[in-house]
């Protein structure tokens, strides 16, 4: 794929203070998944997930589509992303979620794609994968392994030839790796 698609958006929500500090983003994450979801369902694809960067007074809204399992398509399109903005920038004029100005930018998860929570880590047990935490364990907040098991609340890596537990609300990020 060539270049991803960004669109600017320019809105009066309640997402972000008078300072230009996004508040509780994990909230607000939450609140934009529910506006957008019925939307790139019914445009036939999958939301994968949704990420709020702030950087200063700039602030990037990036939402992750992708093709159900079992779709016989071969993924996602820059011509996907360019459809599913248009329709998530034509409610967000509506519904506002986020004041003041940000980029919205759709995309594929790609080949790395970033896992977001306990169903996209059931779906690729055996996988390698690239953790990052919160807060530390032993000291180090970057684990690299394979998916072994997938609970309610925690994760379990193979590291080394030895079984890693995580606590889910402890991993900041995680991403795919190829083998």
């Amino acid at each position: 794929m060539g270049f991803l698609p960004i669109f600017y958006i320019w809105g009066q929500g309640v997402g972000v203070s008078p300072r230009g500090r996004i508040l509780n983003p994990m909230k607000l994450n939450k609140k934009i998944e529910e506006l957008v979801a019925p939307i790139i369902k019914a445009m036939g694809y999958e939301l994968w997930g949704v990420e709020l960067h702030q950087s200063g007074k700039h602030t990037l809204l990036r939402v992750y589509i992708d093709v159900p399992l079992g779709d016989d398509r071969k993924g996602v399109s820059v011509d996907d992303c360019s459809r599913v903005s248009n329709q998530i920038g034509a409610l967000f004029d509506i519904e506002n979620p986020i004041s003041g100005s940000y980029n919205l930018e759709v995309s594929s998860p790609g080949l790395d794609r970033p896992l977001f929570g306990a169903e996209h880590y059931q779906r690729y047990i055996g996988n390698l994968i690239c953790v990052r935490l919160q807060q530390p364990k032993n000291g180090q907040r970057k684990f690299t392994g394979k998916i072994h098991a997938v609970f309610a609340d925690k994760l379990e890596l193979v590291i080394d030839n030895e079984i890693v537990t995580f606590e889910l609300v402890n991993i900041n990020r995680a991403n795919l790796m190829a083998e």
